[in-house]
């Protein structure tokens, strides 16, 4: 039988293996947000595993920023929900 491609999660854990030296060299504080930035990736595997990208980079990225616009679109929801009207309003 022939060998089959890695899946984008296997792929992701790799990347995030490599970097382990990176992320003890991070500040205590700090670890948590690298390990969220693959807990991040990892929420899109489906769809980078379905895009099949050759760089798994690529697929990286955009899915913290998804993550990172979606945290954003968030707190602006927030933020209309707190915002008292203005006087003469």
């Amino acid at each position: 039988m022939g060998r089959t491609n890695p899946t984008f999660r296997d792929r992701l854990r790799r990347i995030e293996n490599e970097w382990q030296a990176f992320r003890r060299g991070l500040r205590t504080d700090d670890q948590s947000h690298f390990d969220q930035v693959f807990d991040d990736a990892m929420a899109h595997a489906a769809a980078a595993g379905y895009q099949n990208p050759v760089d798994p980079w690529q697929a990286l990225f955009l899915a913290v920023i998804i993550e990172q616009q979606r945290r954003l679109t968030a707190i602006e929801r927030q933020l209309e929900k707190t915002k008292e009207p203005e006087a003469g309003e």
